[in-house]
């Protein structure tokens, strides 16, 4: 099956007088199962619909949105694997040199707010076409949500855009639907019935038990009513559980969200992972040196999809649902098997995994039929007494791929949840993985020591991690293996302050060496975190939360997991003193830093003393 047209010359080889579908995506084009717009294109195109591809055109010229004509059913927009604002900019919102999902990592190919942007380009030239939104971008700006590169509450992605609907979530489900309706001549203002989706709507009359939320115009003039708004949504994710929401924006009308699709069954899994990927990126790409981000994924499997994890500073939640979702062994091991026939393939699988890694099944046998818990999570703040911790699926899928001819090896690379290890009373996964799945560390992420911070991240008390080490290490020596755990911090999240953030450069001083990974919480739209970060309130309890926002007390945090960098000396020695840990600054060997001047004074007496004695000997004195 070759790759999708991309033009009209393309479109026309392949004998289409006009596509059902014209796909507008912020990333370049690759054809392979790990990014989005590929399966959503495939999966139309299964059902018998044609694509085009139109990536990354020029937003800045109208004609560069009318390659393949108007398209006979709708446009479908997306910005791509990632939210172009967080593709972008750092979290200090400084702009990124390179874009690894354009070609040779070339930056400025897509614009800032991409989902808006390619909307408005749209509707410009053609009028009357429906625009259907999906991915990342626009799922999680869905509603009214925080936007933290302009710092205010803004619309619903919908209106700004001026789009028709949104495909929320991961999109199988609604995509066909949306498609077999607007083939079936039902117009795009009357598809208010199927899941997963978001539209505009005059009136709540059509709605069954509706929760209305509050207006856009509550939201922003007052943030406990942005953080109650919040919690609303965030107990309405589930597929089982949810009603419709509805958000009024006054003369304009509402936007409302119907409950997210049924999550996919493992035979409609394997289903979207079999179908006909070229497994590359388009060859328009190969002078360019192809695509960077690409590399990443090449040789890696994707087991499942959705998590019970819970971070709360991941959009999971809002995004794929807790409800895990996984692939049959004998999808995986056909697509292995693929693989291993690519002419670069060296024999290493690179990693088997998903949202995480370790999550084959739902986390108890309710979840299947009656969803995840509204007012509970599966693992925080402790493993619920219901939860099903077996590995056993796992170890025998990673066996099995790691014994097809041709594969040398098999990693583990997505994170894993090493509280959910420890919940499993069996140690066959640790050994397994440490014995045959990694290669000289194991990266995990406790993100931090503080269980003031962990209790408003959603993650277990920091002894539960010491306890992981523990059995980490006795497996390792079991093995008899030199590999360690690589620990992931992140800095200046929701309650976290000096304090907190000393705590953690402590532990880091105990460790013996420093994380090659740290970050400063990055409050991307839709995650409790940012909630919390926005309005200093946990939307679910409504506690006050303390947040670090000030960039210069941002800057010591993240100083102080870098605190034997000589460049963030300044830094750690103001947050020690702020701190009012002097007592970090000396020469003991529990301290921090060196007194920089104590330092100087002393190597600048040692070099006097020898300049004396050089002096001395040719007869002369410091004095002369």
């Amino acid at each position: 099956m070759p790759f999708l047209p991309t033009t009209k010359k393309e479109m026309e080889q392949r004998g289409i007088r006009q596509m059902d579908f014209v796909y507008v995506i912020g990333d370049a084009y690759v054809d392979h199962s790990s990014f989005g717009p590929a399966i959503i294109s495939r999966v139309l195109e299964a059902h018998g619909y044609t694509v085009g591809i139109l990536a990354q055109p020029d937003w800045k010229k109208d004609s560069s949105i009318t390659e393949f004509g108007e398209p006979r059913l709708a446009f479908l927009v997306s910005a791509g694997n990632m939210d172009s604002m967080v593709n972008h900019y750092t979290v200090s919102k400084k702009h990124r040199k390179t874009d690894a999902y354009s070609p040779g990592g070339q930056m400025g190919l897509r614009p800032d707010r991409a989902v808006t942007v390619y909307g408005n380009l749209i509707r410009r030239t053609y009028k009357k076409v429906p625009i259907i939104l999906g991915g990342i971008e626009a799922s999680l700006r869905r509603m009214a949500h925080y936007d933290y590169w302009s710092d205010q509450v803004k619309r619903s992605v919908l209106l700004d855009s001026g789009a028709d609907m949104i495909s929320y979530g991961m999109g199988e489900h609604s995509i066909v639907e949306i498609a077999d309706a607007l083939n079936a001549g039902i117009a795009v203002e009357d598809l208010t019935f199927i899941r997963g989706t978001v539209y505009r709507s005059r009136s709540l009359e059509h709605l069954e038990n509706p929760l209305i939320l509050p207006s856009y115009e509550e939201v922003c003039q007052e943030k406990r009513k942005y953080a109650e708004s919040f919690a609303l949504q965030y107990q309405n994710t589930d597929a089982h559980t949810a009603r419709p929401m509805a958000e009024s924006y006054g003369t304009r009308g509402y936007v409302v969200q119907n409950p997210p699709a049924w999550p996919l069954t493992e035979q409609e899994m394997d289903d979207v992972y079999d179908l006909p990927y070229m497994r590359r990126w388009h060859p328009s790409y190969d002078a360019a040196g192809g695509i960077p981000a690409f590399a990443e994924i090449k040789y890696s499997l994707t087991s499942n999809r959705g998590c019970f994890g819970s971070c709360n500073f991941c959009a999971l939640t809002f995004h794929e649902g807790r409800v895990v979702q996984a692939r049959s062994h004998r999808s995986m091991l056909q697509e292995a098997k693929q693989m291993t026939q690519e002419p670069e393939f060296k024999g290493y699988i690179h990693d088997v995994g998903g949202p995480t890694a370790d999550f084959r099944f739902p986390a108890c046998e309710k979840q299947r039929t009656k969803g995840a818990c509204k007012n509970r999570a599966c693992l925080f703040p402790k493993p619920c007494r219901n939860l099903k911790a077996d590995h056993s699926d796992y170890v025998l899928l990673l066996r099995e791929l790691k014994n097809l001819p041709k594969v040398k090896k098999v990693f583990v690379r997505s994170g894993i949840r090493f509280d959910y290890v420890l919940a499993d009373r069996k140690d066959e996964f640790l050994n397994e993985l440490v014995k045959d799945h990694i290669s000289g560390q194991l990266r995990v992420a406790p993100e931090h020591v503080s269980n003031q911070v962990l209790h408003f991240m959603g993650k277990p008390e920091h002894a539960v991690y010491e306890q992981f080490l523990k059995r980490f290490d006795a497996c390792n020596k079991k093995h008899h293996k030199d590999q360690y755990a690589l620990p992931y911090f992140m800095s200046s999240h929701p309650g976290c302050g000096l304090a907190e953030a000393v705590e953690l450069a402590e532990y880091i001083r105990d460790m013996g060496f420093i994380p090659e990974q740290a970050q400063d919480f990055y409050p991307t739209p839709s995650t409790l975190s940012t909630c919390m970060y926005y309005t200093g309130l946990h939307p679910l309890t409504m506690e006050n939360v303390y947040v670090p926002k000030n960039p210069h007390e941002k800057a010591m945090q993240r100083a102080l997991i870098q605190y034997r960098d000589p460049k963030n000396y300044e830094l750690v020695k103001e947050a020690l003193l702020r701190a009012g840990r002097q007592d970090l600054i000396g020469f003991g060997p529990k301290c921090l830093i060196r007194p920089r001047e104590m330092a100087k004074e002393k190597r600048f007496g040692k070099k006097k003393s020898t300049i004396r004695k050089v002096h001395k000997k040719k007869g002369r004195t410091d004095r002369e």
